[in-house]
This record gives structure tokens, C-alpha cells and sequence, in this order.
């Protein structure tokens, strides 16, 4: 029983019939009060039927006769004012004396129901009752009358209508716990069951709920529980793709580092050439064989979401920026050229590997963005310094990015703007930055190109290195 009670249902069940209740008693005061008027006016129309009947005879009646007829109107005399004259009409000995009078033609609702609480608390007595004759049978009729038998037909009625009240306060109870389980109890119970239901299976799509609900707010909670579960759904099975691809691209990055292991062994020997020309060349071989091999083991870190912390160090910004125009093939004229608006001697405090890496996904992304135009195009990086950040911008005069890549820009394969392309640049040069304790934003873009700045503080525990 108890657990039934701490249900919705339940508590609705109590609710309802204490609340009908409570109206049925609210009703019953008034009702109690409305059979007293109406018993004490049918006391005085026997009372004034009895007295007709003797003036009517004009003749003396034997003490019997008056007795009967007092009897039969229920009281112990009649006094009725005819002509401006009262007169005594019937009368009999009263055992006790008139403790009350109560005029009826006065009587309000709330004098009506005052009386009734006095009447219902003194036991016995002798009341005296004034009213109005009917039919115009004088100006006014009085009679006397005993307490108890009133007394005793106004609780008979107020125990009658008690008991009607119960049965339609349990009728009404449970016509309303039948509607409230059948258009609330049970929708809710069904999402219940289909959130307990797919919280056991959730990437299985047929375990999602579909929206029955008549009630419009049921219904809304149905539909955003749908949408909920669906998105919930594309999530998991994009995370388990997710991490298919994360084991195949650890897999691919293992060997691709000994491959290029191996090409870094035989580009030290060409360091040793006597050719001036490879000689030039094989540092720049060997520095780009060695970001490929880091690469590959930061993307075997990434995989395992292990990036390393930055090393900090001095690095000069503006060679690091030209060695990232080189590699991206940004120097000696082209459809994409590069400018470079960067103090000679400006030195911030950087991991420059990963530095190098940053600023490589976000010019090679601008070179791409430019050349899917088939025209010309500039490609701007430039820094300056405050007192608390240094700040480096790299803007191009490319499309723009799609509003699509905008939503998830920095979100792993999901914020990729050219087609083919994995979204996973930027993902990485935001972490990396925020490694720094920097950001990473978009300032704009639009149809007159992309523009990235980021920002990186000067303090927050890096230290100064020298």
C-alpha cells in the first residue's frame, strides 16, 4: 500500500478525494443550515394550518383536540397577529423556559448559519420561532418549540449528505486516477520504459522512441527525447568509427616512421656529397624527413590523446615562418605567393616543432583554399607583441570557409573545409596552442579570405628560457 501511495497515481488518488472532501463539506454547512429553514417553515405552516382550522370552527375545542393539534404541528403553542391584534390561538404547558428566539424574517445567510452551529451544540431547550403567515393569514405567526427533535433531523441530514459526498468523492476519485493513468501516468511510464530500454542497447536505432503522445506537452518531451537519442546514436557511431580510423591511422604512422627512419639514414650520407648542389639540399631533406618522422609519432600520440607537452625555447619567428613558406612551396614566384610582415630579430617563447606545425596546417589550408579558385592569391603572416601575449595572424585572399566548417571548425574530421580533406589540422594546431596556454580563433572570413590569429601569453608558468 505504501508503495502505491508513493506513486503519481496514488498521491493523485489522495489528492482528489481530499479535495472533493473538503467541497462536500464545504457544501454541507450550507446544505444543514438550508434543512433547518426548512424545518422550522414547516413547523410554522402546520402551526398556522392548526390555528386556521380552530378559528375557522368559532367554537371553544376540548383540551384534546388542542393537544392533538399541537402534536401534529410539533409544538407547544401558536401565537398568530391578525388586525394589529396577537393572540394566543393554541397553547399547551412548556416545560422549560424560551432559552432562544429566532426571527426568520430577518435572517440572513450567515445569521442562518450561525444559528445552525448553536442549535447543533445545545443539546435541549425551548426555542421560539417568528415568521410570516402563509396565504396573507396575518402579519405574524410565533410558535414555541422543542430543541431536540430539530436537533436530532439536522444531524440524520448532515450524516446523509456525508455519506453522499463520500460516494461521489470516491466516484470522482476514481474516474479522475482512471483519466490522469490513462492520459499521463501511462505516457510517462512508456518514455520511462524507452529511456531504461535503450539505456541498455544505446547505438541500436530501433530502441529509439517514436511520439505517440496526444498532449502536447508529452508530445514535446517524446519528440526532444527522439532527437536526443538520434544525435546520441550518430555520436557512438561516429566515435566508433572514430576510433576504427584512430587504430588504423597508428597502424599506418608506425610503419610510415620506419620508412622514413630508413630515408633518413640514406639522406645523411648525401650531407657527405661532394655534389655542392645535394650538399645544399640535404639539411633541408634531413629537416623535413625529421617533421615527418615527428609526425607520424605525434600522430600515434594524438591517437592515444597523449600530446606531449611544449618545449619551451627561444624561437625566431621570422625564419621559422620562412621555412614554413618553403616547404610549402610559397617562395620563388607562383599562383600563391606568401609575405612574410615579421621583425628580423622578433623571438617569442614556443615549442618550435610545434609552432612549425601550427603554422604549417594553417598556411597549407590557405595555399589549398586558394588554388581550388584557379587564380592568383597572397598569403599573409604577420605577429607583433603586447605586454601580457604575442599575437600571430595568418590571413590569405582566398573563398572563405563554408559555414558548414565554421560550426565544427576545431573539432576533429568534422571541421574540415576542402573536400577529401580530414578535418584534423586544425583540431591539432587548436590543441596544440592550448598547450601553450593559448587560442586559437578565426577573426573572419568571408569572400575576401580567411584570416587565423593566434595568440600566445607570455607568462602562465612557461618560464623564461634563455
Amino acid at each position: 500500500m505504501r508503495r502505491f501511495l508513493n506513486t503519481l497515481s496514488g498521491r493523485f488518488l489522495m489528492l482528489t478525494a481530499a479535495f472533493v472532501m473538503l467541497a462536500e463539506v464545504l457544501i454541507l454547512v450550507p446544505s444543514v443550515a438550508r434543512f433547518r429553514e426548512g424545518y422550522l417553515l414547516l413547523r410554522l405552516e402546520k402551526a398556522q394550518i392548526a390555528s386556521l382550522a380552530l378559528l375557522a370552527a368559532d367554537e371553544m375545542i376540548t383540551p384534546e383536540l388542542e393537544a392533538e393539534l399541537l402534536a401534529n404541528a410539533g409544538v407547544y403553542n401558536v401565537v398568530l397577529r391578525r388586525d394589529e391584534i396577537r393572540q394566543l390561538v393554541l397553547s399547551s404547558p412548556i416545560p422549560v423556559p424560551v432559552e432562544v428566539t429566532y426571527d426568520l424574517r430577518f435572517a440572513g445567510p450567515l445569521g442562518m448559519i450561525r444559528d445552525t452551529f448553536m442549535d447543533l451544540l445545545d443539546r435541549e431547550g425551548v426555542i421560539r420561532v417568528i415568521g410570516e403567515p402563509v396565504e396573507s393569514g396575518g402579519q405574524q405567526i410565533e410558535v414555541a418549540l422543542e430543541r431536540g427533535p430539530m436537533r436530532t433531523a439536522m444531524l440524520e441530514h448532515g450524516a446523509r449528505v456525508l455519506v453522499f459526498s463520500a460516494l461521489i468523492s470516491m466516484v470522482t476519485a476514481l474516474l479522475l486516477f482512471l483519466a490522469v493513468r490513462r492520459l499521463l501516468v501511462l505516457p510517462i511510464r512508456r518514455v520511462v520504459t524507452h529511456m531504461t530500454s535503450y539505456a541498455e542497447a544505446p547505438e541500436d536505432a530501433r530502441r529509439v522512441i517514436t511520439p505517440t503522445a496526444g498532449i502536447r506537452e508529452l508530445r514535446e518531451a517524446e519528440e526532444a527525447l527522439q532527437m536526443m537519442q538520434t544525435q546520441l546514436i550518430g555520436a557512438l557511431r561516429q566515435k566508433e568509427r572514430l576510433a576504427q580510423l584512430g587504430g588504423a591511422v597508428a597502424k599506418i604512422s608506425h610503419d610510415l616512421r620506419n620508412i622514413l627512419t630508413t630515408a633518413q639514414l640514406f639522406a645523411d650520407r648525401l650531407s657527405s656529397s661532394d655534389d655542392p648542389a645535394v650538399a645544399r639540399a640535404a639539411p633541408k631533406l634531413l629537416g623535413s624527413i625529421r617533421r615527418a618522422v615527428s609526425l607520424c609519432e605525434a600522430t600515434l600520440t594524438f591517437g592515444r590523446a597523449e600530446e606531449p607537452p611544449p618545449q619551451i625555447t627561444r624561437v625566431p619567428l621570422r625564419r621559422l615562418m620562412e621555412e614554413v613558406a618553403e616547404a610549402e612551396s610559397l617562395v620563388g614566384g607562383g599562383e600563391v605567393g606568401c609575405l612574410i610582415d615579421v621583425p628580423p630579430n622578433m623571438v617569442i617563447r614556443a615549442d618550435g616543432e610545434q609552432l612549425y606545425r601550427v603554422l604549417g596546417n594553417l598556411v597549407r589550408n590557405a595555399r589549398q583554399a586558394i588554388e581550388t579558385t584557379g587564380q592568383q592569391g597572397t598569403i599573409e603572416l604577420s605577429a607583433g607583441e603586447g605586454e601580457e601575449e604575442w599575437w600571430i595572424r595568418v590571413g590569405d585572399t582566398g573563398p572563405g570557409l563554408p559555414p558548414k566548417a565554421r560550426e565544427h571548425l576545431f573539432t576533429a574530421f568534422q571541421g574540415g573545409a576542402r573536400k577529401g580533406g580530414s578535418g584534423l589540422g586544425l583540431a591539432i594546431s587548436s590543441e596544440l596552442v592550448r598547450g601553450h596556454g593559448g587560442r586559437l580563433d578565426l577573426l573572419r572570413s568571408d569572400a575576401q579570405g580567411t584570416e587565423f590569429i593566434i595568440r600566445l601569453p607570455k607568462g602562465l608558468g612557461l618560464g623564461d628560457v634563455s
